[in-house]
């Protein structure tokens, strides 16, 4: 007969298993984490009789057009999260320490508490200070429920007794589950506490918050199948240089993540920013190496400022470096300077800054950066009433960008006279258009300008 006791090694933190004993795991990289466990594989091998799922038919549930969302008021988020809040959504929240996201969800807590019941959690903050921070961004919190708790099971009992329209948890690394082996803020706690907190939030159709710590790499504490348990994964992220935030999302399954909302941190709160285009350009100040440009975020558009630095390398290896702009694409629109437009940047340091601390990935921007390295190394002035947009292609043309018309309204919107475009058959009446169809053409309009 065969053997049917088997002794495998499973980690305390993911819970893999493993046939033989290692020093560290190789599903989460825990050292020695591996503890051993007996199991009995004949009573593994037993058939347990299920009665079969309901299946539902699709057809006949009635078509929901409009959906009641928890709309916040606070115009940037609802955008980010696609015009309000889900019911029954599972949002995770992450973000350096200090930058705001307790503050952010007491926001939240107010505008939803007006209409609705919110229960607020915490396992890292006693009543006083929650209350003390209320106090401080004037929030009336008579209808908003503390609870000082840090087991799962005791909250989500709470929350089928009170049936909440929110229910935030600050923070999902502070909560343990008492059927799941490890302390609070391990991978599997973490994640089997996500997971029991989505079946609540589904069932009860109630909306959950989940705040997240961040690791020092900036990615959200835990596993990678957090992420992919909530519905939605908000991050809020800092400008280095200025007291704003910037929320976007990573993932959103009830509406786009391509938004952003601009946010600026004050001593009573987060505040709006309604106007974003003068927050990331310098209109009072001309430059050599300065061109404004414009981008599009999910359905609106911003102005920003690119600056270029161009100086004669001292030794070795020319330098590039961007901030902002990705690296990769700005080597390729050296090389098609070099080759296309025969500026020689072979022997020049390269340094690229997008302003106020934007990761930018639209190809719009191309030709705003050309022209910013152009200025910096032929010392002209771009007039900061100029705005530039277009793609510039390998053989150094100036292709079509998407969604022209929208940007240059918020250029005429903002004042500016001057548009450098791709050539096109686009009409302006407001601002004066300038079409260039290759880069050799935007040198001679610098060197004539």
């Amino acid at each position: 007969m065969s053997n049917k006791i088997s002794t495998i090694y499973v980690c305390s933190n993911c819970d893999a298993q493993f046939p033989k004993w290692s020093g560290r795991c190789l599903e989460c990289g825990g050292w020695g984490a591996l503890q051993t466990q007996t199991i009995d594989l004949k009573a593994a091998d037993k058939i347990i009789s299920v009665s079969p799922a309901e299946v539902i038919n699709l057809e006949k549930l009635d078509k929901q057009t409009n959906l009641d969302r928890l709309i916040t008021n606070i115009q940037e988020l609802d955008r980010v999260l696609g015009n309000g809040i889900m019911p029954g959504s599972l949002i995770l929240l992450g973000g350096e320490p200090g930058i705001g996201k307790s503050t952010m969800v007491a926001q939240i807590a107010q505008t939803i508490s007006q209409n609705n019941e919110v229960i607020y959690v915490s396992g890292e903050e006693s009543a006083n200070q929650i209350k003390n921070r209320f106090d401080r961004l004037s929030i009336n919190a008579e209808k908003i429920k503390f609870l000082s708790e840090t087991n799962v099971e005791k909250i989500i009992s709470t929350v089928n007794q009170l049936k909440p329209g929110l229910v935030i948890i600050d923070s999902i690394q502070t909560i343990y589950s008492s059927a799941i082996a490890g302390e609070a803020g391990s991978i599997n706690q973490i994640r089997g506490s996500a997971i029991s907190f989505l079946e609540t939030a589904k069932k009860n159709n109630i909306a959950i918050i989940l705040i997240g710590h961040i690791t020092k790499d900036g990615l959200l504490a835990g596993p990678k199948s957090l992420e992919h348990i909530v519905d939605t994964v908000l991050y809020l992220e800092t400008e280095t240089n200025h007291d704003y935030r910037i929320l976007r999302a990573t993932k959103n399954r009830f509406g786009s993540t391509n938004e952003i909302g601009i946010f600026e941190m004050t001593a009573s709160g987060f505040k709006q920013v309604p106007n974003p285009s003068l927050i990331f350009i310098e209109k009072n100040q001309e430059i050599t190496g300065s061109v404004i440009s414009c981008i599009i975020q999910g359905t609106r558009s911003f102005l920003i400022e690119v600056q270029a630095l161009v100086t004669k390398t001292v030794f070795g290896y020319p330098q590039r470096k961007a901030s902002g702009f990705d690296l990769n694409r700005l080597q390729v629109l050296i090389a098609v300077m070099t080759k296309r437009a025969g500026l020689n940047l072979t022997n020049q340091d390269v340094i690229l800054n997008v302003v106020g601390g934007l990761k930018i990935n639209d190809p719009g921007l191309d030709l705003a950066v050309c022209i910013a390295v152009a200025s910096s190394v032929l010392n002209q002035v771009i007039k900061n009433k100029n705005i530039v947009l277009g793609e510039v292609g390998l053989g150094g043309e100036i292709r079509q960008i998407t969604r022209l018309e929208q940007r240059l309204n918020e250029a005429e919107r903002l004042g500016f006279a001057k548009a450098i475009i791709p050539d096109s058959v686009y009409v302006s009446k407001k601002i004066k258009l300038i079409k260039i169809k290759n880069l050799a053409e935007i040198i001679k309009y610098l060197a004539q300008d």
